[in-house]
């Protein structure tokens, strides 16, 4: 039997990390091994308990007010320990966390083989996202295996000298674990969000939290928005704010006091999923829902002034407005006003996969045992 490792930490690398597990666990040739770090400890657990999922081990590292540095050099002493204990074939990572970066270092010192799931996503900018655009090119260098979403993923690791060998396109786990969750007649815990008129209404999802738009980016991004709902009826607008402070310190002082603009606590990822299915668009500076609405036909405006899923721009389904107040709001105004800009956007095709892409994984790593 082939014993695989995974490590994940956070709530989107575990979203898009469950529905693999689940296709390992499910394998008859491969032993499959749960280690996570905890780097976000609640919202972690709120997927682990959706999927089903128990960790073997749990480094529980979460520290309020933790820094980079401490994360990582947690991060690399505790898994260095489930390394020299389970002794696996490969260990996988996800995306661009520091648990994705810690993680593979650990391995590489145990010089155990690294796999990379959603490899070779690059914004060209290595301050932004910050430090995730560093952690994904770091991981790459790492790795044995680079399992990439698209095309453009494939072409980035080539111009990085990654052999070609070692490349294998698989579409974005992240449509496997949504399709799982998605219900038409789902009802959300929180009551609000089943009061809304999503048929009838023009409903905006918002997530806002990257730390390159903490300061004047947000406040600009947050007065747009209040100014969208003023002058748009129709419009309300549903913002899961994040538990960072500053985050919370800049909303109360655009966003509040409005009865069209709802800001609520965090939802779990079944609800969020499922929110995201009811909503006309999304505003987002996150990177997991520029591929995940695509697949949902919602059109997404990002508020970031680059993004690493130039696919997504490229076929339509996302449109980077930036950080400028004026750019947000006109570029938004528009997708509200103009039926055509909206349809054009809500079908074009999703350019990250067809659900599938735990199975091509689980293949490619059998195939790579088996090559050696």
């Amino acid at each position: 039997m082939i014993k695989v490792m995974t490590l994940f930490g956070t709530r989107p690398e575990a979203i898009k990390m469950a529905p693999l597990v689940k296709a390992l666990e499910a394998d008859p040739e491969i032993q499959s091994v749960v280690c996570v770090t905890a780097q976000h400890r609640q919202m972690l657990d709120q997927v682990l308990d959706l999927f089903d999922i128990k960790p073997k081990h749990d480094l529980n590292i979460m520290k309020a007010g933790q820094t980079i540095s401490e994360i990582t050099s947690r991060v690399i002493l505790g898994v260095e320990s489930v390394l020299k204990e389970e002794k696996p074939d490969i260990v996988l990572v996800h995306g661009d966390t520091s648990t994705t970066f810690a993680g593979a270092i650990a391995a590489f010192y145990q010089m155990i083989p690294v796999g990379h799931v959603e490899a070779g996503l690059r914004s060209g900018n290595p301050y932004s996202p910050y430090p995730e655009e560093m952690n994904r090119r770091l991981t790459s260098q790492l790795s044995a295996l680079h399992f990439a979403a698209t095309e453009g993923n494939v072409e980035n690791l080539k111009k990085e000298g990654i052999n070609v060998q070692s490349i294998v396109k698989t579409g974005n786990t992240v449509i496997d674990a949504l399709m799982t969750v998605i219900r038409e007649d789902y009802t959300f815990e929180n009551p609000l969000l089943n009061t809304i008129d999503y048929e009838n209404r023009k409903v905006i999802l918002m997530t806002a939290h990257r730390r390159e738009n903490l300061g004047e980016p947000m406040e600009n991004i947050f007065g747009a928005v209040r100014k969208i709902v003023e002058d748009h009826e129709e419009v309300e607008v549903v913002f899961p704010i994040h538990m960072n402070p500053a985050v919370r310190a800049i909303a109360d002082k655009h966003l509040s006091g409005h009865d069209r603009i709802h800001v609520i606590e965090p939802l779990e990822y079944e609800s969020f999923a499922n929110l995201q299915n009811r909503c006309a668009l999304i505003m987002t500076d996150s990177g997991g829902i520029q591929e995940e609405a695509p697949a949902l036909g919602k059109p997404v405006v990002v508020l970031r002034t680059e993004t690493e899923r130039p696919e997504a721009v490229e076929a339509g389904t996302v449109v980077v407005a930036g950080v400028e107040f004026e750019a947000i709001y006109r570029i938004t105004s528009q997708l509200i006003r103009d039926e055509a800009t909206y349809k054009s956007m809500s079908e074009a095709v999703n350019p990250y996969g067809d659900g599938k892409a735990c199975g091509q994984i689980v293949d490619a790593i059998k195939n790579w045992r088996n090559s050696k």
